[in-house]
């Protein structure tokens, strides 16, 4: 049976959460908190009750720099697995998207690229090149999601379908930003439907909050449903900030990972929680309780 622990999930300052279930463990990448560092954070447990802090070779900000990046450091994984058995982790280094491969969860990874971004930050400089989603659907075809806002102003969702290489766009990029979306895209799909969850507003700020859009395509268009946002700064419970998701699937259950900030504090340290979600009959998310 599987028991959700108290929150927070892990003891320290984390963000961005990616989650995998391999042989019998569960894997969580994370940011690493104040805004980011030289790498990533990697937790390993097999009852989702005590972790283990595992190292990664990869993801750094030495490995992962380009003549385009800029000064930020290691934001957002996004790790998964595709058919084949072979693990795709897509990250944000320096306002850039990095992609590497691996056989194992804990690596070794290796750069696909050899050096250069997926994503640079000249993509579109109107817009912020971070916080890559990579969504595998049923049949096993692979999207990729990501963007973001430049002084927290102005957020676009990018996505494209992705060639078995993982690395080669097949197909335009297409915009399918849905009403109030800022930045971190997570897509799940359950039945026929597709749901595109994000963040709005300032993780800095209390108006951080998670929203979610619907559509009947990996690629859209994409309805904000009425409920949304399902989750938000609820002051009375503790709650401030929560945003950037993963959504997980255990035991014919779905549970909602998620940072939340410490409040009144200048430096902006975050903590990773996690939640049951719900579904009605008409498919609408139902609104999270969070736990404190």
């Amino acid at each position: 049976m599987f028991v959700l622990p108290p929150n927070p999930l892990l003891p320290g300052y984390y963000a961005d959460p990616s989650l995998v279930q391999f042989e019998g463990r569960y894997f969580l990448y994370a940011t690493i908190d104040p805004w980011g560092g030289n790498t990533l954070a990697c937790w390993e447990s097999s009852d989702f009750q005590s972790w283990i802090y595992r190292r990664l070779n990869w993801p750094t900000k030495a490995a992962c720099t380009s003549p385009s990046s800029n000064e930020n450091k290691v934001w957002a994984p996004s790790v998964v697995r595709m058919p084949d058995g072979n693990f795709y982790m897509y990250v944000s280094v320096g306002s850039e998207i990095w992609v590497a491969s691996s056989t194992h969860p804990l690596g070794p990874w290796t750069d696909c690229l050899g050096g250069s971004p997926l994503i640079s930050s000249t993509w579109d400089e109107r817009y912020h090149m971070i916080d890559a989603e990579c969504f595998i659907d049923e049949d096993g075809r692979a999207y990729l999601y990501w963007g973001s806002g430049l002084n927290w102003v102005n957020g676009r969702c990018f996505a494209v379908e992705l060639e078995a290489d993982m690395v080669t766009f097949k197909g335009d990029v297409v915009d399918v930003s849905p009403a109030h979306y800022f930045e971190a895209p997570f897509m799940h799909r359950r039945g026929d439907i597709y749901y595109l969850g994000y963040s709005s507003g300032r993780t800095d700020q209390d108006t951080y909050q998670i929203h979610y859009a619907t559509g009947t395509h990996p690629l859209g268009p994409f309805a904000e449903q009425a409920n949304s946002p399902i989750l938000a700064t609820d002051v009375s419970k503790g709650l401030v900030s929560p945003g950037h998701h993963a959504i997980f699937r255990k035991d014919g259950e779905d549970y909602i990972l998620y940072h939340r900030r410490i409040p009144h504090l200048k430096e902006v340290l975050r903590q990773m929680c996690v939640d049951k979600i719900a579904y009605d009959g008409n498919g609408q998310i139902r609104n999270v309780e969070a736990r404190m």
